[in-house]
């Protein structure tokens, strides 16, 4: 009676599931006679400790037994899959699935195939067979629609998936990886607008939107979208933004300073974006010069900025306005940000100098950029002008006519040379000297014409 019961036990435990929900991994098996069970037995014994091929000598012998048995082909199809023999593995697991297609793992053994061998094509296939068996294989087959670049049907699976089951890091990483081609922004811009609808509260998506109207440079859309944003989440970082602007034309001029430095502090917000707030504060402070230790310390916010040096742009603000000692100031700080010296920055201080008629000034910076570039003929032209207006004529000549070596295919300069030139003889008292270059100047004038 033991035995019996024993017996009943093993068929039970071995007898091949159908089931299409709860499924475990297929072991179990008909047995029709001890001499199945006995192979089987070998079969699962040889592959646990790795015998591949004497499990599959097993298997076969199984199936001259039992040669409709989904176990027997699925137990091949994992050792074939071991061996790497991908062929047998696949057709295996693919004859299990004919023959119980209710049963997800012969799908799963297809499907581990198909990633071994990078044959995503027919993976996507398996897979939409597998989801009806489990949605979470839908992250699969996003990774699969990016691996066959069909970035269309990956995006809007990834919208599905971030809004049934929420946002993933993989999958905004696969989201900003297709957006930065520009062919699919359009998509989600109107992806993004419906959220925006549908879920008015979620700062997330004004953030993405905002982003891609900021790469298609359509800052009317950004602010747009900002001023949605602040009606709907009013503390939000972004929503500065809009509020900065309503502070500024209200003239609350310690509300927009706030909201502003809240903007330039931000990690989310766009660098675009930062750049025109610090603009349009740059022009409120003309009008409100009491405001310009705040205006220096908004600058400090751009240090870390590799691309444009904010003090530099500032002076040059100020310059084109011909409030030459603000220039300067800005331009000393622009100087001191760069820690060294910088040709165009040196070259716009010169200018501002000699508006101020500051000579002694034009002679240093010109004289320390020639030890630094003696090869760029500008600082010898400046430097000798500056020593003729300081009547060191001596000085004026030797430095221009170093510098005039370097003066190629520039006639305003080469000009300016022989005027400066003959200035100095001038002084020098050789007035053939002072005519040969006031001729050649008009010379080269006359031709310029």
């Amino acid at each position: 009676m033991k035995k019996v019961i024993s017996l009943l036990i093993m068929l039970v435990l071995l007898c091949n599931s159908a089931l299409l929900w709860g499924q475990t991994e297929p072991e179990e098996i008909k047995l029709e006679d001890n001499k199945f069970k006995e192979y089987f037995f070998e079969a699962l014994k040889q592959k646990a400790i790795e015998n591949h091929d004497k499990a599959i000598t097993a298997l076969e012998r199984c199936l001259k037994l039992d040669s409709n048995n989904a176990t027997i082909y699925h137990e091949l199809g994992k050792n074939y899959l071991a061996l790497k023999e991908y062929k047998n593995a696949y057709s295996s697991f693919e004859k299990a699935n004919s023959i119980d297609p209710k049963n997800k793992w012969f799908l799963i053994g297809m499907y581990d195939v198909d990633y071994e061998t990078k044959d995503y094509i027919d993976a996507i296939k398996v897979i939409n067979k597998l989801i009806p068996f489990d949605p979470k294989f839908k992250e699969d087959l996003t990774s699969l629609y990016m691996n066959t670049a069909e970035f269309d049907k990956a995006l809007l699976l990834i919208n599905e998936l971030n809004e049934t089951v929420g946002k993933s890091e993989r999958r905004e990483n696969y989201k900003l990886q297709i957006l930065s081609q520009g062919t699919y922004q359009d998509a989600e811009i109107t992806n993004l607008i419906n959220q925006i609808n549908q879920y008015p509260k979620e700062e997330s998506n004004y953030i993405s939107l905002i982003y891609l109207y900021s790469k298609k440079d359509n800052l009317e859309k950004v602010l747009e979208t900002v001023r949605k944003l602040e009606k709907e989440i009013p503390n939000s970082e972004w929503a500065q933004v809009s509020l900065f602007k309503d502070y500024l034309v209200n003239k609350e001029s310690q509300k927009a300073i706030k909201a502003m430095n809240t903007v330039l502090a931000s990690t989310k917000i766009d660098s675009k974006i930062k750049h025109r707030i610090f603009n349009e504060f740059l022009i409120y402070v003309n009008t409100n010069p009491k405001l310009e230790t705040d205006l220096d310390k908004a600058i400090a916010y751009f240090d870390e900025d590799k691309n444009v040096n904010v003090a530099k742009e500032v002076g040059k603000y100020y310059h084109n306005k011909k409030q030459w000692d603000k220039a300067i100031k800005y331009y000393l700080m622009a100087l001191k940000k760069t820690g060294e010296a910088d040709v165009e920055i040196s070259l716009l201080l010169i200018d501002v100098y000699s508006q101020l008629e500051q000579f002694d000034k034009i002679a240093k910076i010109a004289n320390e950029m020639i030890e630094l570039y003696p090869v760029q003929p500008q600082f010898y032209y400046f430097a000798g002008l500056a020593y003729n207006q300081l009547r060191e004529f001596k000085k004026a000549k030797e430095i221009l006519e170093m510098g005039m070596d370097y003066v190629v295919e520039d006639v305003s300069l080469e000009i300016g040379y022989n005027i400066q030139l003959g200035e100095a003889y001038n002084g020098l008292g050789d007035n053939n000297k002072k005519e040969f270059y006031f001729s050649k100047a008009n010379e080269l004038l006359k031709k310029q014409k």
